[in-house]
């Protein structure tokens, strides 16, 4: 366990990150791959189908904290919800309000709904959405780890940002659409998907820290992960859901708008935000990214 510990959170699959991240032999599976809770779109489509629908759902202890905890694969379909695997998630979270756990973790990793099956992930996503938002009103702290390979795009992008907590890494990526979908939309003149120093800079971890989208940017490292989680336990995250911090989020969203329509690139967009040499963050180290943000934050 100390190895995998040691390991790259992007690389590990989800049931690695679950066995790394909560209290050694804790976790216990809610419909496992044995219960094959499949999804009954693919098979009418003739594509494969996993076990456990792509997700693994289920209760652990971090830290002697009990929790919920959700891990989306993204090894199979991306991470894409689908009916099952949405249900999955919904259930786990309206679960909690019955058993008030001490936070609810969600290990992201997804680039949307499925194409396969969209209405029904679309379905999928809002009954999540609203189980979040629901979960949170009962002061249960929702807490979102993203660090996979696929990101956390489309639907999930957008509960990601419903949630009380977000842990990034910088190799980790935040959207609603992912870079492959604004090129096939709006042609590669408006977004080349195969700029990788483009996509990380408009969607990567360091990004969304320092626009404010994550709370918490850490190393690609499974304990960097754990040590985050911790925290935010400990610090008992949750964030009252009011009608202030709404039209707060609102503005940033106007503010933010103003500044997509005059097609800034990021690094323009950090300039303006007041952080000095932008143009350097993109190479940075981690901890070299958290001190910059505490300065602009302190008027530094």
């Amino acid at each position: 366990m100390s190895n995998l510990q040691q390991w790259s959170y992007a690389e590990c699959s989800a049931r690695e990150r679950l066995a790394a991240l909560v209290d050694t032999g804790s976790f216990r599976e809610l419909l496992p791959p044995s219960a094959r809770q499949t999804s009954p779109h693919l098979e009418q489509l003739g594509v494969p189908c996993s076990f456990d629908d792509g997700i693994a759902v289920g209760e652990a202890t971090l830290g002697g904290h009990r929790i919920l905890v959700a891990a989306q694969e993204g090894e199979f379909m991306g991470g894409g919800v689908g009916e099952v695997h949405g249900a999955k998630l919904t259930g786990l979270l309206q679960r909690a309000l019955r058993e008030k756990p001490a936070a609810v973790v969600v290990l992201a990793e997804s680039g949307g709904v499925r194409l396969h099956e969209a209405n029904a992930g679309l379905i999928g996503v809002s009954e999540v959405m609203r189980a979040v938002l629901n979960v949170r009103a009962a002061g249960i702290p929702v807490i979102f780890a993203i660090g996979g390979r696929n990101g956390c795009f489309g639907g999930m992008g957008i509960v990601a940002r419903c949630a009380d907590h977000v842990i990034m890494s910088d190799v980790g990526r935040l959207a609603m659409s992912g870079p492959e979908v604004i090129e096939a939309s709006h042609g590669v003149e408006e977004y080349d998907a195969k700029d990788k120093a483009l996509v990380w800079r408009s969607s990567g971890g360091k990004h969304r820290y320092l626009l404010g989208d994550c709370d918490v940017l850490v190393d690609d490292e499974v304990t960097e992960f754990k040590h985050a989680l911790l925290t935010a336990l400990e610090q008992q995250v949750s964030k009252p859901l009011t009608l202030e911090a709404l039209e707060g989020e609102h503005a940033q969203l106007q503010n933010r708008a103003h500044m997509v329509s005059l097609k800034m690139d990021p690094v323009e967009v950090w300039r303006l935000m007041g952080y000095h040499n932008p143009e350097q963050i993109p190479d940075a180290e981690v901890a070299d990214v958290r001190a910059a943000v505490q300065r602009n934050r302190q008027g530094a």
